[in-house]
């Protein structure tokens, strides 16, 4: 009777079980063990190619926590590739001039910063829809990037900001998988322990909603956008630092990767639901099926069509109706 009683409890809880909001993570364990199998003789699973996939994908995960906060607030950033080249430009500009390491740390930083806050002023106060003014911006930054380095790479000298942003290592764990342990720690929290955090999932949700809770929506939409700018810029200072250079295109195309990661993790396009672990997932996920078609011996052109259709399956399997 009492087994009877425990297999009726189990019943609803196994019928109200979503696998879709699993996807993610069901995706990646199975092109895993796959590429495991079909790869393993070609080194897929040894430590170094492992932490390759880690070290390639790192700066991806980075910028897509931030995005994540952005899209799930009913927004969008495609500015943040050429943010992060404009970064890596100005950071290597500033080590290389009187102002040294520290003040290079703080003009890219400061470079997100700015950028960030136009885009979240003209989407706030002017009422630029955010695809248009993100947009625009692309090509502001990338130009301007262009522009003051006549399209050279400017190379960065200090051995101690190539440590700390890209290149070192502790041990045998790369600097840039701490930064996306960081970023994976931090934006969880924000998302889901605090008050700020569930105001940009209620924004994205229901907006007017949202305002008639006492929550200032305008504020939120400007933060996301001066937020994402921000951790733009530290992807592209991450670029510099693991490329020991700055250069207008790093960071060229990686706004539909970020984007892509942040959507396949779970994340609503339409705003109001977001998760940071699985935008995480989803960049790893990605760097995962890069690096198999790699290795399979594939050319470029259908490395780009099994990588496409595989991100289409991944996420139409996960809409729900």
């Amino acid at each position: 009777m009492q087994s009877k009683m425990l297999n009726e409890r189990a019943r609803p809880r196994l019928a109200d079980f979503d696998w879709r909001q699993y996807i993610v993570y069901i995706g990646f364990l199975v092109l895993f063990l796959l590429f495991s199998i079909l790869l393993g003789s070609a080194g897929f699973t040894s430590v170094s190619n492992l932490l390759n996939i880690v070290r390639q994908t790192a700066i991806i995960a980075v910028m897509a926590v931030a995005v994540t906060f952005v899209i799930a607030a009913g927004e969008i950033d495609l500015s943040v590739g050429s943010v992060a080249g404009l970064a890596s430009v100005m950071t290597a500009l500033a080590i290389n001039s009187s102002v040294g390491l520290l003040g290079g740390i703080v003009a890219g930083l400061l470079t997100g910063l700015v950028v960030g806050a136009i885009n979240g002023w003209l989407v706030t106060k002017i009422g630029i829809p955010s695809f248009l003014v993100t947009l625009g911006m692309l090509g502001i930054a990338s130009g301007t990037a262009q522009w003051i380095t006549k399209t050279a790479p400017v190379p960065i000298p200090s051995t101690l900001y190539n440590n700390l942003f890209g290149s070192g290592q502790i041990g045998p764990i790369p600097s840039l998988l701490l930064w996306v342990v960081i970023m994976l720690i931090g934006g969880y929290v924000v998302l889901r322990k605090t008050p700020y955090g569930r105001q940009v999932l209620a924004t994205g949700g229901n907006a007017a909603a949202a305002r008639f809770s006492g929550v200032n929506t305008q504020r939120i939409r400007f933060m996301v956008m001066l937020f994402s700018g921000l951790f733009a810029a530290l992807g592209g200072m991450l670029y510099a630092g693991r490329l020991h250079t700055g250069r207008f295109s790093l960071g060229q195309g990686d706004e539909l990767s970020v984007i892509a990661a942040v959507i396949l993790g779970g994340t609503s396009l339409s705003g109001g639901a977001g998760t940071v672990i699985g935008t995480v997932i989803g960049a790893l996920m990605i760097g995962l099926i890069n690096n198999g078609l790699v290795l399979m011996g594939l050319e470029v052109s259908q490395q780009q069509i099994i990588r496409g259709l595989i991100i289409i399956l991944a996420v139409a399997l996960a809409r729900r109706d």
